[in-house]
């Protein structure tokens, strides 16, 4: 396996690279052209529901995905962009020592508080540049180390979902299923992933070993770095540069193979890796509407919130990603779409069927607890139900406006923290949806920009991979439309005012 750089490459018409979104839900791989970013084909395969998983179901859905895109066999270079902050433990074999615990998993909630507490919030935010929650790997690792000791015991190497993937995919893991065997000194990551772990600094971008012991309760070591005490996390590689180039085909779950002579990039976070596909610059904001919803941004300024809400990131081209991250974003859809028995779809014609503000009805949707505002245990409520407004319109339009609010409020937090937003982009699954698109223009109160319907995710893992082939981050264009603000203040005024009194 070699580590060191190829030469640049002049990428040339037809020569392909590979981007993998490995989300929550699935994983996504689209292939396209190095030079122009055309999409030549893509593929997907899911993965199991939970906040808690067997890793090994990301290493098959991997393959399946990029079977399903018709292999790498043609193609130059991949990047890998996963879902952020979950703890994939691994002990001296390279076995998974427990299944991992996602980002949505909040049994680290209690772990989280006493964390901020040992430390006080500036402290947090000045080494870290958030405040820990349940979401963050390091808050999980100490959940581990108090819940389970025995596994804790175990550990040998923390990594996260993208880094796990990325050096399944090199050839490392286990002895028996891995050509190269379960080299721990070979993890590697990105700074955005590295830096929602709550123990690595954004601003001098390093990990912070102390936080580490703090977290797991013993030392920790930079893979590669010669030591042999400690617990190994994954080098960081530089934005620009690859984790290896293949010097052994690789077997894929399912068939096919990673080839030698095959660039891996350095990955990302999903986040990072969306704003990447989306070519955010200074100016621009995302509001990203999934199962969960987040709003951020790039820029080059430091932030630090020391409320928390907003998350100073890294991105994935060596500047800050702010960003603010709630729990219940299109899963309220979901949920009171099923109650009403209609689709996406159908419950957005009814929502547009009763005016803004669902004359007084508001639902704040915190389902499955909040990240933000940090209230893991919180549940839904529904506020200002009358004759009039009990119904399936109005009750359609407050699950819409709540979902938005919400998100609102992150937008609001973000732009507190320092970042200038002239461009709001609207994107995700449920920013396809009509009623989404037109509440937004309301609740928002601005412009809401859309881009093409795409993989946005994985699409920016493919421009890092073609800047990991040639040296040079692509320029893909991205078409955009615009729905022309209609603002309508009084709706976020009230939901803040149920959030308040819930």
């Amino acid at each position: 396996m070699s580590d060191i750089r190829p030469g640049a490459v002049d990428p040339g018409d037809g020569t392909l690279v590979a981007g993998v979104d490995s989300s929550t839900q699935s994983c996504k791989v689209t292939i396209r052209d190095a030079r122009t970013g055309a999409v030549v084909r893509e593929g997907r395969a899911s993965h199991p529901d939970g906040t808690s998983v067997d890793p090994e179901h990301w290493w098959t859905a991997l393959g399946a995905a990029i079977a399903d895109a018709g292999g790498l066999d043609d193609v130059a270079a991949v990047a890998i962009a996963g879902q952020q902050h979950g703890m994939v433990a691994l002990d001296a074999e390279g076995r998974v020592v427990r299944d991992a615990l996602l980002w949505n998993d909040v049994r680290s909630a209690d772990a989280a508080a006493q964390m901020v507490d040992e430390l006080g919030r500036e402290a947090w935010v000045a080494r870290t540049g958030l405040v820990p929650v349940a979401s963050f790997t390091g808050t999980k690792l100490r959940w581990l180390r108090d819940a389970e000791p025995a596994n804790a015991d175990r550990v040998a190497a923390v990594a996260l979902p993208h880094d796990w993937l990325s050096w399944r995919l090199r050839g490392h893991g286990p002895a028996d299923v891995s050509p190269l065997g379960p080299d721990l000194d070979a993890l590697a990551t990105d700074a955005s992933d590295a830096s929602g772990t709550a123990y690595w600094d954004p601003a001098r971008r390093e990990y912070d070993p102390e936080l580490f012991t703090l977290a797991l309760g013993r030392p920790m070591r930079v893979a590669g770095d010669g030591a042999t005490d400690g617990v190994v996390v994954p080098r960081v590689v530089a934005a620009d540069q690859p984790m290896a180039t293949l010097d052994t085909d690789v077997p894929l779950a399912g068939g096919g193979v990673a080839h030698h002579g095959l660039v891996v990039g350095a990955g990302t976070g999903d986040n990072a890796g969306a704003a990447l596909g989306l070519g955010l610059g200074p100016g621009d904001v995302a509001v990203s509407l999934g199962t969960s919803g987040t709003v951020f941004g790039v820029t080059d300024a430091a932030l630090a919130d020391p409320s928390g809400t907003v998350a100073g990131f890294a991105d994935a081209t060596g500047a800050r990603l702010p960003i603010v991250t709630t729990l219940n974003a299109a899963r309220v859809l979901e949920v009171i779409g099923g109650l009403l028995g209609v689709d996406h779809g159908e419950l957005g014609e009814l929502a547009l069927g009763a005016p803004a503000g669902a004359d007084g009805l508001v639902l704040v949707p915190y389902f499955v607890g909040e990240r933000t505002p940090n209230r893991p245990d919180a549940t839904a409520s529904l506020l200002g139900m009358t004759p009039t407004t009990t119904d399936r319109a109005h009750l359609a339009r407050a699950a819409f406006e709540g979902m938005l609010c919400a998100l609102a409020d992150g937008l609001a937090a973000v732009e507190d923290a320092g970042v200038t937003v002239e461009r709001l982009l609207l994107i995700g699954g449920a920013a396809r949806n009509q009623a989404v698109r037109t509440i937004a223009a309301q609740v928002f109160g601005r412009d809401v920009h859309l881009p093409e319907p795409g993989e946005y995710v994985a699409a920016g893992a493919a421009r890092q991979a073609a800047w990991a082939l040639t040296g040079t981050l692509p320029t893909w264009l991205l078409q955009t439309t615009t729905v022309a603000a209609d603002p309508h203040p009084e709706v976020l005024a009230h939901y803040r005012d149920a959030v308040a009194a819930s």
